[in-house]
């Protein structure tokens, strides 16, 4: 039997479940791992990013895309405290991950060794934690084991990320364990039994709505929308998994998240059966449990989610149903409609909502035309024209990211490819290495909004994307703020800015010194000309827009932000 090192197996484990790409920092706690990547490099390449929280974020949008864990590699201590970020994020976002940290050796465990940390009760799984599950491969004959046990836990039932620590030490034992096979998520069926029940509650409704949300197949979307065809439900898509159902079908109603259009709100409420397809339904998707009241909501809810125990967890549904999305979507298409729905004017009406929204509101005191004038959503419609429609479309959080969230039609997974990656638990910093990644990955258009705020937090990875040969296009937001935190604080404490003014570099010069284009809009017609240059351009491009601070969010001004607190603390006894 042939001997080998052990982080030599670890590259060969990888190869074996099918990973092509591992994203991280190296460090002399895995050095091991990577000579194994080195001899498997054919087949597997290491994309070394500038700092560990943007290469977790690069691992997570892996994930998002592929439906298999993307891979992160890191040192120990700082190394995998700093790709924490990604870890939550693909708890909170349902993404299947591993993060693969190299530990102080065994010899030295427990002494509070050089970066030493426990990382069992640093990532320690819970319904509230960072990771599924946490483990220390201290046999390295049992690699193998942990390592499918690794991609099975993070794709099966709500999928999410799985730690593995290597000792050091460990990576150089020799062994003669060969990798095992690529093992495949378990599909969790939807049969007749709850079929039956789920049509029995169609058949009495009269205003229905389908969420869905979460990580959907294109073949399974495609059977969603046949679904919702021959049914003629109005689907909404949750919290930014808004290319669940395509946008510009005629039965699409929105987004339901920040910002959420009150026509759409209002028409939840109103709604006698909501079908929740794989979304757990936490605070953002219904407005802080508002749209749905918990623990039982006034609407009658159909609950079906591939992990049983987000089932009556925090919403007592009338039917909840333990299944993937695929099996579910594949049995739904088939379930037979009636000739006739009782709810076709309620259907009608909820697309026309969406399509009214999409109209731009008019901002007082805000007008076309000077320094930081801009119609954004003039500029949304223009990247709407020009962006390819299997183009990657990324954001991080903040306002800024309402932009895209109201006016931009996403096509639907159904059309075959995932054309958004946003963290669904608001971190920060997420869009930049997001695009980058997916790029790298697809080669596809990647289009990332950000913020003067957000871009900061992992700017330095455009230095990655030109090292590897990758690309993305961002258009970078100024308003001199940290905007949401400062829309909060006007709403709470008007007038009183604390904290959340920013004194920003120079982003084209910064962009431009990485190796990217860069150009700077003061005026909404100097976008598109600008857009087109960096659709056509071999390289990255950073585009910088000078937004007016007054432009705050997609329906109110800061001043009026401000006028309303104002009045509302002068009318208090």
């Amino acid at each position: 039997m042939t001997t080998k090192l052990a982080g030599h197996l670890i590259a060969e484990c990888l190869v074996a479940q099918a990973v092509d790409t591992v994203f991280g920092v190296p460090g002399e706690s895995f050095l091991a791992v990577l000579d194994g990547i080195y001899l498997q490099r054919e087949k597997i390449r290491f994309i070394a990013c500038r700092q560990e929280g943007g290469a977790s974020f690069m691992a997570e949008a892996q994930g998002k895309l592929t439906g298999r864990p993307g891979v992160c590699m890191v040192t120990r201590g700082p190394g995998a405290t700093n790709a924490s970020i990604g870890v939550h994020t693909a708890f909170q976002d349902s993404t299947p991950m591993v993060l693969l940290v190299g530990d102080v050796g065994s010899d030295f465990r427990d002494r509070e060794a050089f970066q030493e940390v426990d990382y069992c009760a640093f990532f320690g799984p819970s319904t509230k934690g960072f990771a599924k599950r946490v483990e220390r491969i201290d046999d390295a004959n049992r690699i193998p084991e942990y390592i499918n046990r690794a991609f099975a836990t993070a794709m099966n039932g709500r999928p999410g990320p799985v730690v593995l620590v290597m000792p050091e030490d460990m990576l150089t034992q020799p062994v003669t364990a060969v990798a095992l096979p690529r093992v495949e998520a378990v599909q969790p069926g939807f049969g007749a039994p709850a079929g039956a029940p789920l049509r029995a509650l169609l058949m009495q409704a009269k205003k229905p709505f389908v969420i869905a949300g979460g990580a959907w197949s294109p073949q399974a979307a495609q059977a969603l929308q046949k679904f919702a065809e021959q049914w003629q439900l109005p689907v909404g898509n949750a919290f930014r998994f808004q290319d669940t159902f395509d946008n510009h079908h005629p039965l699409y109603a929105g987004d339901v998240g920040i910002g959420i259009n009150p026509a759409l709100a209002k028409r939840i409420r109103e709604s006698d059966l909501v079908i929740a397809l794989g979304d757990r339904l936490g605070e953002m998707t219904t407005s802080g449990y508002t749209l749905l009241e918990s623990p039982r909501p006034k609407q009658k809810l159909i609950h079906i989610h591939a992990d049983a125990q987000e089932l009556n967890r925090v919403y007592q549904a009338d039917l909840a149903v333990n299944a993937s999305m695929s099996t579910t979507a594949e049995y739904l298409q088939a379930m037979p409609a009636p000739a006739d729905v009782a709810w076709a004017a309620w259907t009608q009406a909820a697309h026309a909502d969406y399509l009214a929204n999409l109209q731009p509101q008019a901002l007082t005191g805000v007008a076309e035309g000077g320094q930081g004038m801009i119609a954004m959503p003039h500029i949304v419609s223009v990247i709407q024209q020009h962006l390819p429609q299997d183009a990657v479309v990324t954001n991080g959080a903040g306002n800024f990211a309402s932009w895209t969230h109201r006016y931009f039609k996403f096509h639907g997974l159904a059309k075959g490819f995932k054309t958004q990656l946003a963290p669904t638990n608001g971190a920060m910093g997420y869009g930049v290495p997001a695009g980058i990644a997916a790029n790298l990955l697809t080669g596809r258009t990647a289009f990332t909004m950000a913020g003067d705020g957000d871009f900061l937090m992992n700017g330095q990875e455009l230095a990655t994307a030109v090292q590897y040969g990758g690309k993305s296009i961002i258009v970078l937001l100024n308003n001199g703020m940290f905007g949401t935190i400062r829309m909060h604080q006007e709403r709470e404490y008007p007038s009183h800015v604390s904290g959340t003014a920013l004194s920003n570099p120079d982003f084209c010069k910064l962009a431009m010194a990485y190796g990217y284009n860069a150009e700077r809009i003061t005026k909404t017609d100097e976008f598109e000309a600008a857009f087109i240059r960096a659709l056509a351009s071999g390289s990255g491009t950073l585009i910088e827009i000078m937004l007016s601070p007054e432009i705050i969010t997609t329906r109110q001004t800061l001043s009026e932000i401000q006028r309303a607190s104002m009045a509302r603390l002068a009318a208090q006894p």
